[in-house]
């Protein structure tokens, strides 16, 4: 059984005992965290779609702990230009989850 599931304006395919990465929420260091937007779930037998959330489902996912990405550089350059270079540096937060179940 698999469910895909939207979070921060992104999507992710889960499965019982999967680890995702998720961009770092607002769960104020709680053991566990209920994912509600489901958009779709599948078993081997029949599938569900949301339009465009399935009612009534949730995924229930416990906290692992939080991570940061690699730096990504950004630099600008307008050429012929003496004092026109920028360079910036980001580094993503995310919250590492682990998916206990998926409730239809």
């Amino acid at each position: 059984m698999y469910a895909i599931v939207e979070t921060g304006a992104k999507q992710y395919k889960v499965a019982k005992n999967d680890i995702i990465e998720i961009e770092k929420l607002d769960y104020k260091k709680a053991k566990e965290v209920k994912l509600d937007k489901v958009l779709f779930i599948s078993d081997k037998k029949d599938s569900t779609i949301g339009a465009p959330y399935i009612k009534g489902a949730h995924v229930v996912c416990e906290v692992v702990g939080e991570k940061r990405a690699k730096k990504v550089i950004s630099f600008k350059y307008r050429r012929r230009h003496a004092s026109s270079k920028k360079k910036i540096g980001h580094r993503q937060n995310y919250v590492v989850l682990k998916v206990k179940d998926i409730i239809a």
